[in-house]
């Protein structure tokens, strides 16, 4: 049986709005590969990333193990990884230089490592993985295991879904699809998690402990903007008994305050929403727990369903204010639906935030203003904001190709840079987003609407808004100014 190193690049330290924040959670899909492997037989051990002070610590991990194989295997389940931050690849392929000097073989796995398999295997990863990559993980693995020196050739030969350097010149198979079901079975290596460090950090700056889950992989929906090199467009939901299992063995366990569900949509049918409930419940009751969802799904019995389940918080992709930005965006949803969805949480005792997206293609000063109408009528308890982001392989990427500038990634994730040349420059944008996220303070639901001190904070705002309106010119990107003028 092979020693293996199980690896993901996501260092807390290196995002500085992340590390403010103080809500790490542990690299669940890291954990259920290696959660898979040790299944099969072989010695394993984690380095997370995550709580570490830097790749000092990983190489000093890698001396103590001496692995055959290192295994970058990234938490597809962080959308952080997704957007690849650039100071988690250049990690990440630090990470696999060394490796490759101290003999292990190494194979990659990831969405950035999907998108742009190149700068992995030119920092000297034997294979990149494509998708989700767990078929052809364990196809590779039992090579290896029999022949740990093989041949890239032979490594690779007859395995879909890798991309590897032939002849100095990379080559890609075909994707492979997510895997099997019976090669999901796993429950995540929790005990390879310092979970202790991570409880330190939530109590220290929340008070609370909160662990992750995840009930379902992938979104069927369409949204012109979002990535899906992992799982496509299909969603594989698990077993409502199978997910109130986890929950439990993670309760008796772990003892977590709150679980944080990463799925990209929770629950989606109401009747998968109710036997979750009814089995948790029967097991000896949930863990309070937080969700996203669409406003669209937000039935008066799916708000009951979740309320019954333990859904403390639903943060919906609102995205904006207004329709014809959200047409254009093929989000599928109404901003009728969005208030729709708020007032039916709010009714049955849920939080809800709101994920707003500035700056899309052809969005315009009626457009942002119509989204502050939203924040201001929805009054959200939370809101995230955030500058449209191009992703390879999505249809928005192809759209503003030709305007992306120079820079292709954020550094980390309070960038908020636009990368592309939009309505506005990311100054205004930044701006927005500060007026917003006062807007939710202000208009908190228990706010006392005709206090001197709301009256004051509310002339205050509106003075903000007017002055940021009133010179919105200035902040036209050159295109767009060039178009106001014209």
């Amino acid at each position: 049986m092979l020693s293996i190193l199980v690896c993901h690049s996501y260092f807390l330290r290196f995002d500085h709005k992340q590390l403010e924040r103080a809500k790490p959670y542990p690299p669940l899909a890291t954990l259920q590969i290696a959660a898979q492997l040790r299944q099969a037989g072989h010695r394993v051990a984690l380095f997370d990333a995550m709580l570490a002070e830097g790749t000092h610590e990983y190489d000093r991990l890698l001396r103590a193990v001496e692995p055959q194989l290192v295994l970058f295997y990234e938490d597809n389940f962080n959308f952080l990884s997704k957007m690849c931050l650039g100071k988690m690849r250049r990690a990440c392929c630090e990470m696999i230089a060394t490796a490759q000097r101290y003999g292990a073989r190494v194979i990659a796995a990831g969405s950035d490592a999907t998108d742009a398999p190149e700068p992995y295997l030119r920092a000297g990863a034997d294979t990149v993985l494509t998708g989700e990559g767990i078929d052809a993980l364990l196809q590779l693995v039992p090579r290896l295991d029999s022949t740990p020196d093989l041949e890239a050739d032979r490594l690779l030969g007859g395995v879909t879904g890798v991309a590897a350097l032939v002849g100095g010149k990379m080559t890609v198979s075909r994707a492979a699809g997510p895997a099997r079901a019976s090669q999901r079975s796993a429950l995540a290596a929790w005990d390879l998690v310092d979970i202790d460090s991570y409880r330190s950090v939530w109590r220290k700056a929340h008070g609370y402990f909160s662990l992750n889950m995840a009930a379902s992989k992938g979104c069927s929906f369409r949204c012109a903007w979002c990535a899906k090199p992992i799982w496509g467009n299909q969603y594989l939901q698990r077993g409502a008994a199978d997910v109130a299992t986890e929950m439990i063995h993670l309760k008796q366990t772990y003892a977590p305050d709150h679980v944080w569900f990463a799925d990209d949509i929770f629950g989606f049918r109401v009747d998968w929403v109710t036997d979750f409930a009814q089995a948790i419940q029967a097991a000896g009751g949930p863990i309070p727990f937080t969700i996203q969802t669409r406003a669209d799904l937000m039935s008066e019995r799916m708000a009951q369903a979740l309320r019954d389940a333990g859904c403390q918080e639903a943060w919906i992709g609102a995205e904006s204010g207004s329709q014809r930005v959200l047409d254009a965006m093929n989000k599928g949803t109404t901003v009728t639906e969005i208030l729709t969805a708020r007032a039916r949480l709010q009714a049955v005792g849920i939080r809800v935030g709101f994920f707003i997206q500035l700056g899309y293609l052809g969005e315009d000063l009626a457009d942002i203003i119509a989204t502050r109408q939203l924040v201001e009528a929805a009054r959200p308890d939370d809101v995230g904001v955030s500058v449209s982001y191009p992703l390879p392989g999505t249809k928005f990427y192809d759209l503003v190709r030709e305007r992306m500038r120079g820079k292709t990634h954020w550094q980390e994730s309070d960038d908020l840079d636009m990368m592309f040349q939009g309505t506005y420059n990311s100054e205004f944008y930044r701006a927005i987003r500060n007026i917003l996220h006062a807007q939710v303070t202000l208009e908190q639901p228990a706010a006392e609407r005709d206090s001197g001190e709301y009256l004051r904070a509310r002339r205050v705002l509106d003075f903000r808004w007017s002055e940021l309106l009133s010179r919105e010119l200035q902040y036209r990107s050159p295109v767009s100014a060039a178009a106001a003028a014209g």
